[in-house]
């Protein structure tokens, strides 16, 4: 090492002209610099050159790129080295702002197009067009994929996501069969993301997919005689799931206690009735083509029901009455039945425990499991928006993005930082970062094994409590150090096992692929490992290169040896024998099953 530093200032004579900067020099204080030297070393195979002026103007020194590349693992499904690079360029913030201004298409337009397109692709096959069922799950899941691969609305696409398992529904019932609900459904969330909270309560409240799900559709006053009364699965779910939770919270997420040291619940049955009251006639507003002559009206099936418009209020099975709601209020007799839900989404937004439980879920499902007290309390407070804007979600999400403890180099290693990727998080990420040899133009994917082998695709959770629990404790480690660990919930051996096959499946490119449909002459879409292979001439540089795409710079010296040996391993043999291609595949298999990736810090 001293060595090399001697040669270093023998060997690199600098010459300064104009030099503008006092501080230090180096990258990016390097204009008007010179640098010489007596070799530029350019090894064979390599494009690189050891240039002289690589060792002041900070091309090598990937700490900028590390950076960004575990900002946008927080912020989006990943990206390209590229797109990395250029992120990198200018402030996250800058990022943030532009992605509030990129417009997003319609994911219940697009399921239907999608649809029609799969339509004319099986019967230009030979298909019977009565043969092909539709639109269903399948084209939201063709449309979902279309929307995540190459897109701009890297952010939006991210925290639509986040809400979808927060704000659940579920193709794992009725609603399967709705192709363009699901679609219209997600665009709600995906609308409201940079919106406003409030709005975004309001309108899955009233959406068909959601009545649907929760049984608030067509869900009539109370008949006492008949013994018909509201159904209370919507008023539950809406306050322990959608807004304040199960027990009253400060402002920094930690419990109020009373004087015995004990949770206060933040709702009783009587208010599950009294709410379940306001979310009555409910019905469809719209209704689809249909030969019997079914208009809209309240009491309509919900298979004639168009689900891509919000529903209507039939007052007259509207329940009548005042209804007592938290903290003391009290919607008066005599309201419309709109009137009334609107006072009760006011109740539920306004309410003290909003702000913190929702800062609690999007933390955790963009940043961290365990948010420290304070990181919590500086996002309920941009929810609490100091200019006067309760519920912006433009604030909440920089406050997540931008803080302190998701950029700080000194939270990483913290016991408390990190969360466990989710299996479907992790698919996405292989499909935007490696390159794919997609032959048909489409990015259509029913991804049908991997939700065999690991239960999880968007919309597909098993019940209105998402794919995990959020306050999850895998095991009595986590138990005395006060952590949870929600993704844990699915990560078992059978799981994990699954994953690792599905994993090693894809990095066989020439055999198996990433992207497939069903019943469709589509080519299927593979990996392309082409401009990898470039990099498998040196074990490590490969290793390196897939380091700053998965795990950030955070790859652990015993698995980059672990990786870097068994790509050694692999010669080149002469003759076809394609030794870059399963160099590629070796690492790339090695560091995506391995925890260093699994575990974003």
């Amino acid at each position: 090492m001293k060595k090399l530093i001697l040669f270093l200032f023998v060997s690199l004579p600098i010459c300064i002209f104009s030099q503008e900067y006092r501080d230090y020099l180096g990258a990016g204080h390097s204009n008007g610099i010179r640098v010489t030297s007596s070799n530029q070393q350019n090894r064979a195979g390599w494009i690189e050159t050891a240039h002289p002026e690589n060792t002041i103007n900070g091309r090598g020194l990937d700490a900028r790129l590390l950076e960004t590349s575990r900002f946008l693992a927080q912020a989006s499904f990943g990206a390209d080295l590229n797109y990395i690079k250029a992120v990198a360029e200018n402030s996250f913030e800058d990022w943030i702002d532009a992605q509030f201004s990129f417009n997003s298409p319609s994911m219940g337009e697009l399921t239907q197009n999608v649809y029609d397109e799969a339509l004319s692709i099986f019967v230009a096959n030979g298909g019977n067009a009565d043969d092909y069922f539709g639109p269903y799950w399948p084209h939201f899941q063709y449309a979902w994929w279309q929307s995540n691969i190459g897109n701009e609305d890297l952010l939006r696409q991210k925290v639509a996501l986040a809400l979808s398992e927060i704000m659940v529904i579920s193709r794992n019932s009725s609603l399967g069969d709705y192709g363009v609900g699901l679609g219209d459904f997600y665009d709600v969330l995906k609308d409201n993301a940079f919106g406003n909270f409030r709005d975004l309560l309001r309108d899955i409240t009233l959406h068909p997919m959601m009545g649907i799900y929760l049984s608030h559709y067509n869900n009539p006053r109370s008949f006492p005689d008949e013994n018909i009364h509201p159904d209370e699965n919507f008023a539950r779910e809406v306050m322990q799931l959608f807004s304040i939770g199960l027990y009253e919270l400060n402002q920094d997420g930690s419990y109020v206690l009373d004087g015995e040291g004990n949770r206060v619940p933040t709702y009783d049955n009587n208010d599950i009735k009294e709410f379940a009251k306001v979310f009555t006639g409910l019905g469809a507003a719209a209704v689809n083509e249909n030969p019997w002559g079914v208009v809209p009206r309240f009491g309509v099936n919900q298979y004639l029901a168009k689900k891509d418009v919000p529903m209507a209020m039939y007052d007259e099975w509207h329940q009548p009455g005042e209804k007592k709601l938290l903290n003391g209020l009290v919607i008066p007799s005599g309201q419309s039945g709109m009137q009334d839900i609107e006072d009760a989404i006011d109740n539920l937004f306004n309410h003290q425990n909003t702000a913190p439980f929702i800062a609690i879920r999007l933390i955790q499902q963009m940043v961290k499991s365990n948010p420290s007290p304070a990181y919590i309390s500086r996002v309920s407070a941009a929810f609490n928006n100091t200019k006067g804007v309760r519920g912006d979600m433009k604030a909440v999400i920089k406050a997540i993005l931008l803080d302190e403890e998701a950029r700080s180099c000194s939270w990483i290693d913290n016991p408390s930082s990190g969360k466990l990727i989710e299996p479907m998080v992790r698919y996405f990420n292989i499909t935007r970062q490696i390159d794919l040899d997609n032959k048909s133009g489409l990015n259509w994917n029913v991804g049908y094994n991997f939700y065999q082998a690991t239960g999880q695709s968007p919309l597909a959770a098993p019940h209105v409590f998402n794919f995990y629990l959020p306050e999850y404790v895998p095991n009595a480690e986590f138990t005395a150090a006060n952590l949870v660990g929600p993704e844990f919930e699915i990560h078992n051996s059978a799981s994990s096992i699954a994953f690792i096959n599905e994993v090693d499946l894809w990095t066989y490119p020439q055999y198996y692929s990433v992207l497939n449909t069903w019943d469709l002459d589509i080519e299927d879409t593979p990996l392309d490992f082409e401009v990898l292979k470039y990099f498998a001439k040196d074990s490590e540089v490969l290793v390196n290169q897939l380091d700053k795409l998965f795990t950030h710079g955070q790859l652990s010296d015993e698995t980059k040896r672990v990786i870097t040996e068994a790509v050694d391993g692999i010669e080149n043999f002469g003759g076809d024998f394609d030794y870059e291609f399963y160099r590629v595949k070796m690492a790339l298999y090695l560091i995506l099953i391995s925890p260093d990736y699994a575990i974003l810090k």
